[in-house]
């Protein structure tokens, strides 16, 4: 009997090994398998702003295109409030298999600043970045019979006196209002902050003059501009580069007073490197796409795709500049 198990047991254990092998060949060839066929069924895109407002229009945009490409629908899913942050955390609480996406504004790093000590989630670790899709100013504006033709005369008029004047942004902690609490303070002037969810509301307020200055993304004031339905007093490009000609900066009045707001893709982190290279890929396409990059510049701004780990450099950077802001002007959550 031990003869005979000795003579068996090269045998079965070459057996075995094949055994072995297969089953983790097969197991492998299946999770490839499921990639490839990446994506069988609708995508969402998670944004944290209400409809209407400029990162909702060109999320649309992105997403209708971006569908057309993967051959499923992207549909864009609002989770308004708390200045993007409930999108945010739900981005950074999905499942990371390419079905859950996240749109993401420049404020995601203005909030991420604000709230760095009790945040949910980890801006920059919790996510994938998987491309930027445009960069662009903020503007401040005015309605049309407001009696503010220029920036300058807004400033001096808030300097004469003092918490009478009020500006708008999409809530606290966004970039716009981390910008305006910068411009104010360089000015040396009290302008009271005006907080909204965002979409169109600020814009509202404006024309029935409850508020003074709304200060927005570029994406949502151009067509505002292009119809006269608000003056623009100055926009945060840095001086002597506006997307519109001849308009002023804010750098113009107070040197060195500058921002460029972004818009882009990112995931839940951990996605899957081939459905990273494959979104990265069909977004660099998206934003190339003649009519495409055409509508991103009647936004107001410059189409500008990137890579995964230049997005992600790019929001970390923003996170530790709009700090410096936070700190030195003691902005609060509050």
């Amino acid at each position: 009997m031990k003869i005979l198990l000795n003579q068996l047991r090269p045998g079965f254990f070459w057996v075995l090994c094949s055994a072995l092998g297969l089953i983790i060949s097969l197991t492998f060839a299946s999770g490839v398998n499921a990639q490839s066929t990446w994506p069988n069924k609708p995508i969402k895109m998670l944004l944290g702003y209400p409809p209407g407002g400029g990162s909702d229009i060109v999320a649309r945009l992105i997403a209708k295109n971006l569908g057309d490409r993967l051959g499923h629908n992207v549909i864009v899913e609002n989770h308004a409030g708390a200045g993007g942050i409930i999108a945010a955390d739900l981005a950074a609480k999905s499942t990371p298999d390419g079905y859950t996406l996240f749109f993401v504004p420049s404020g995601h790093a203005s909030i991420a600043a604000l709230r760095r000590k009790n945040s949910t989630y980890d801006a920059v670790n919790d996510f994938t970045w998987i491309s930027t899709v445009t960069t662009y100013p903020l503007a401040f504006t005015v309605a049309p019979d407001s009696p503010f033709k220029t920036f300058d005369e807004f400033l001096l008029a808030a300097k004469k006196e003092p918490g009478k004047y009020t500006y708008s942004s999409v809530g606290v902690g966004t970039a716009m209002h981390i910008m305006a609490e910068w411009t104010f303070s360089e000015a040396k002037v009290d302008v009271v902050h005006v907080p909204f969810k965002g979409g169109t509301q600020p814009f509202q307020e404006l024309l029935a003059g409850r508020v003074d200055l709304m200060i927005d993304t570029m994406t949502l004031t151009a067509n505002l501009l292009k119809d006269k339905r608000v003056r623009l007093l100055a926009v945060t490009s840095p001086k002597g580069m506006s997307p519109i000609p001849g308009a002023s900066t804010v750098a113009d009045s107070l040197p060195g007073v500058q921002f460029e707001s972004w818009l882009g893709v990112a995931a839940p982190a951990n996605l899957p490197s081939e459905i990273t290279a494959r979104l990265n890929k069909e977004i660099i396409a998206v934003v190339n796409q003649p009519d495409v990059k055409q509508k991103l510049m009647d936004f107001g701004g410059k189409p500008q795709a990137s890579s995964p780990i230049e997005f992600k450099t790019r929001v970390q950077r923003d996170i530790d500049n709009l700090s410096k802001v936070v700190d030195a002007r003691g902005i609060t959550a509050n």
